[in-house]
């Protein structure tokens, strides 16, 4: 990888990224001050690797929803369809906007979302350099699973467990510096990973005023929801999937120095990743084009859905950070459940597309929140309520198997 001798044939038949790092060294000398901190990060990781070798393992995992008729062994749930979010009973997690700092500062115990490109990685060994590529500068161990993870397709998401970090930085994108040695202090699980949870999920890119369409809210929420369920239980649709599990196992990891060591004959390891919760942000923004209100409501309805006890969102400082909060405050304050906003969002893209609104979906839902609590006070559905605001207009909706198929490589 690093010294450029992995061969490039058949890579992009099988839906794999070049590894090599030739694109990479040959940037630096283009005048973009950035692509030489890359190399600084990861001549750092190289750097503290030498000192002192570490130990330990990531594992990388590729979820799945099937599609249709499609049955794998470990998965007990199906790709969702518009009639299951539609009529989801699912009470909300609590939601909570940060608007300052990053996903990877967090010190809640949460699964960390990585903005991905469909090739996990993105950019990282070419000119990207936002949200993914900065997370995999920080922990380069997350590099390798460019060597074997092929592309993702719309119902799939990639998690990773046990990258540790070694570099802090500051900016983003062309100010993006390294600055400085990161000791992760996180502790290791039973099998030797840093209990760091990491999920890929890729959004579409550029989606422009289709991005309000059904199909592609549900393509997007079911990616969400891949990434953010716990597919190791069995799991019941129609109840909350919150829980926690406790085993007993021979064993324990401690941070030893730079090693990891066994000392006890038996302890009780905790499971935390189904009670983890989500660490996202402004996922599908930015470079990818996609509506922040949208984007982040719809992580919400999958967090929820998935069972997660909380979503905390960092909304790195933009202005509808502070009325998201002050949506999903009121939202929970009044009991929706996740089908009621699903219904209310569909209503609200199809008007969307229509071009008879033009009006973002915070300020479209919180002055009408006078007129659905009457609704709900008279028995009559939030989305129905929506409905009858303005004149419903039926949009034919067009298929998106084209966009899917056509999901950016983001400067692979």
């Amino acid at each position: 990888m690093f010294l450029c001798l992995y061969p490039r044939k058949g890579r992009a038949e099988a839906r794999l990224p070049d590894i090599n790092f030739d694109g990479l060294f040959e940037s630096i000398s283009i005048q973009m001050p950035q692509q030489e901190q890359k190399v600084h990060c990861i001549l750092h990781y190289f750097t503290r690797v030498t000192h002192c070798i570490p130990k330990g393992m990531l594992s990388f995992e590729r979820k799945v929803l099937p599609r249709g008729q499609e049955s794998l062994m470990h998965c007990t749930i199906r790709q969702p369809n518009q009639s299951f979010w539609s009529e989801s009973s699912s009470s909300f997690c609590p939601l909570k906007v940060i608007k300052d700092g990053n996903i990877e500062d967090h010190n809640s115990n949460a699964l960390e979302v990585d903005f991905a490109n469909c090739y996990l990685g993105g950019g990282v060994l070419r000119l990207g350099c936002v949200q993914e590529e900065i997370r995999f500068l920080i922990s380069p161990e997350l590099i390798a699973g460019m060597l074997f993870m092929p592309a993702m397709q719309a119902n799939e998401s990639i998690e990773i467990r046990g990258a540790e970090r070694y570099s802090c930085h500051t900016g983003y994108s062309s100010s993006f510096c390294f600055a400085g040695d990161y000791v992760d202090t996180k502790p290791r699980d039973a099998l030797g990973r840093r209990r760091t949870c990491i999920v890929a999920i890729d959004a579409l890119m550029m989606p422009g005023k289709r991005q309000y369409e059904d199909k592609l809210m549900l393509r997007e929420v079911n990616k969400a929801f891949c990434g953010f369920l716990d597919q190791m239980e069995p799991l019941l649709l129609s109840i909350s999937f919150c829980y926690t599990k406790e085993v007993h196992q021979k064993g324990s990891y401690t941070d030893g120095g730079c090693g990891i060591s066994d000392d006890a004959d038996r302890v009780l390891v905790k499971d935390e990743f189904s009670t983890l919760g989500i660490a996202t942000g402004n996922w599908g923004c930015g470079a990818f084009g996609g509506d922040m209100e949208l984007k982040s409501i719809l992580q919400w309805i999958a967090a929820s859905q998935a069972g997660r006890p909380f979503l905390t969102y960092f909304s790195f400082g933009v202005p509808e950070g502070g009325s998201l909060q002050q949506v999903a405050d009121w939202i929970i304050s009044e009991g929706w459940s996740v089908g009621e906003l699903w219904n209310v969002l569909v209503d609200y893209g199809q008007r969307r597309v229509s071009g008879r609104l033009n009006e973002g979906l915070f300020k479209w839902i919180l002055p009408n929140a006078a007129a659905i609590q009457d609704a709900q006070a008279s028995d009559t559905p939030a989305e129905a309520h929506y409905n009858d605001l303005t004149v419903f207009s039926c949009i034919e909706t067009a298929e998106v198997s084209h966009i899917e198929d056509s999901m950016a490589i983001d400067s692979i």
